[in-house]
Parts: C-alpha cells; sequence; structure tokens
C-alpha cells in the first residue's frame, strides 16, 4: 500500500481536509499523519509541518480507523493491545484511548482518540556506503544501529538485510532470517513481503524477537538474523542465543549516544559484554540513514562525520 493507496482508503470527508494542506506538502517527503479527534489533522514532512483548516469528527476518527482495519478490528487484536495497527507495505497506525485492562494488563484500547500514521520508506541504497564498514577482513560484523524515532533506522536496517541477502561483488549473497514483530521491515500483508527484502532472506512476521529468534534458527539456518528496535532481556538473552549458534546479528535501537546505552540495563550489560562489534548512530536529515558516527566494540570511532549512506 504506497502513498496514493493509503489516501484512497480515507473516508470521503478525510479526503476532503487532506486536500486542505495544499500543493506544498511534498507527499514523498510526508513522514507521519497524525490525526486526533476535535483537532486539526497534521502532516509532518521532511521540511516542517503542516495543517489542516477542518477539525476531525470523533465519528470520522472511527471511520477512518474502521477503514484502515479493512472494518474487521477484532482480527487485529493483538496488535491493539499493543497500541499499533499494521498496515500492507510496513506502514504503520499507532493510537491512543481509553486502555481496557484485564488483570492488570492492557486488553485493548477502546474511545480511540488518537491515530499516528507512519509511512514506511523502501529506499534502495541508502546502505551502500555502510556496509564496507560492517565487514573485517572479509567477516561480516554483529551491528547495531542506533537513533531517536524516524531518523531511519529501520529503512537502513531493511537495506542492509536487502543487499547482504542478494550479495553482490566479491561476497555472495547469505541466508538472513528475519523477525518482523510489528511488520515493519518487510511490509508483509498475509505472509508475504510487501518491500524487497533480498533473494535468500526468511520473514517470521508478527512474532515476538526473542520466540521468533531461535525459531528461525532451528527452522532456516540463517547465517544472518535481523530485528528491529531491541530493549527487553528476553531480547538480549535471544541474541546472545543466536550468536552462540553462530548467526550474525544486524539490529537496531532507540538511542542517541554510546553513554546513553552503557546507562540503560539491557543495552548496557550487552556493551559490556562486547556483543556488538559495530555501533552506527544516525542524525536527522532531509534522507535516512545519514551516519553521525560509526563505533567499534572498544568504542572508538570508525567512521564519521555525516556520512550519506
Amino acid at each position: 500500500m504506497r502513498y496514493k493507496e493509503l489516501f484512497s482508503v480515507f473516508p470521503g470527508p478525510l479526503q476532503e481536509i487532506v486536500k486542505e494542506w495544499g500543493p506544498d506538502v511534498d507527499t514523498e517527503g510526508l513522514q507521519e499523519i497524525r490525526i486526533r479527534a476535535m483537532r486539526p489533522v497534521l502532516a509532518v514532512c521532511q521540511d516542517g509541518e503542516y495543517r489542516s483548516r477542518t477539525a476531525v469528527t470523533r465519528e470520522q476518527l472511527r471511520e477512518i480507523l474502521a477503514c484502515l482495519s479493512d472494518y474487521s478490528l477484532y482480527a487485529h487484536e493483538e496488535e491493539l493491545r499493543q497500541g499499533f495497527l499494521s498496515l500492507p507495505g510496513g506502514h504503520r497506525v499507532g493510537l491512543t484511548g481509553r486502555a481496557v485492562l484485564e488483570k492488570g494488563r492492557i486488553r485493548t484500547i477502546a474511545e480511540v482518540s488518537s491515530l499516528n500514521i507512519r509511512l514506511a520508506r523502501e529506499v534502495k541504497g541508502c546502505a551502500d556506503g555502510l556496509l564496507p564498514y560492517l565487514r573485517e577482513d572479509g567477516r561480516l560484523l554483529h551491528t547495531l544501529i542506533v537513533s531517536a524515532p524516524g531518523h531511519g533506522k529501520t529503512t537502513l536496517l531493511r537495506d542492509c538485510i536487502r543487499q547482504l541477502s542478494d550479495g553482490g561483488g566479491a561476497y555472495p549473497g547469505l541466508t538472513v532470517g528475519v523477525v518482523d514483530e510489528r511488520s515493519e521491515i518487510a511490509g508483509s500483508f498475509r505472509g508475504i513481503a510487501g518491500n524487497d527484502v533480498g533473494l535468500r532472506t526468511d520473514v517470521l512476521d508478527g512474532c515476538p524477537k526473542a520466540e521468533g529468534l531461535m525459531l528461525l534458527i532451528r527452522s532456516m539456518s540463517p547465517e544472518v538474523v535481523a530485528v528491529d528496535e531491541i530493549g527487553s532481556r528476553e531480547d538480549a538473552a535471544a541474541l546472545l542465543q543466536a550468536m552462540n549458534c553462530g548467526c550474525v546479528l544486524l539490529a537496531t535501537v532507540h538511542g542517541s549516544s554510546m553513554e546513553e546505552l552503557k546507562r540503560r540495563p539491557v543495552l548496557g550489560e550487552l556493551t559490556e559484554l562486547g556483543l556488538f562489534e559495530r555501533y552506527v548512530f544516525l542524525e536527522r536529515a532531509g534522507f535516512p540513514g545519514r551516519i553521525r558516527e560509526i563505533l567499534g566494540r572498544d568504542g572508538r570511532t570508525v567512521a564519521g562525520g555525516g556520512t550519506r549512506c
């Protein structure tokens, strides 16, 4: 589902509101559409923020959510419990409202009041400049991509997966296993990847990382495993197991510096263990994957200075 297809599922009244952004909005640079009940619709783009003149009613917001879920909210119960809804093409809808609890845990989100449609961007070739730094003496290194939300870490990870899987030049293609817990890497719909993740890539969609990693290793024997947004102790244990099975690790995490990672309980432990051999820190730019700095396992700078992948 690309941008025009995404707009087409909006109810008629919202399509009219979206038109209020005017011709100045660059849809190719569109990153998020934020919809809040009784407030204007906001378009978050690379060059700034645009707002509609008209507010969205609660009825319109409910109709938008119904459209985006193909009028089958019950089929997305597990995703809703986690506060999001996956769309074909890797797009994702975050949502807030009234949390419905069951035995102290969130069972679902009811009376939805806000939607955040995050648009996935497939940028082939954005990892061209990064891959040479992820090898040493011909060996692929365990790598962690670090950035704040919206700086392109998932986009960069996706292109690394594609290029490693397809192979090229002096390097043959590798078998890659992807645990795509939130359907953002491969953009799978009904089990089929909507994004190009490479010829030799197997995707386990909608599965928790900790469980999915070992399932993939047992069933598909990948040479490389890739996951997005690690952070829990279960994630860390699964990554260590995968490494002990001989797999090269590719992962992303929210963060801004090595010092911050070291202060966080789980990531600090992984850093102390020397699990990752490359740390790739990104910065905000007009394109995804602008590298601020690449560090080695010992924390020393390998490359930096605004490198564009």
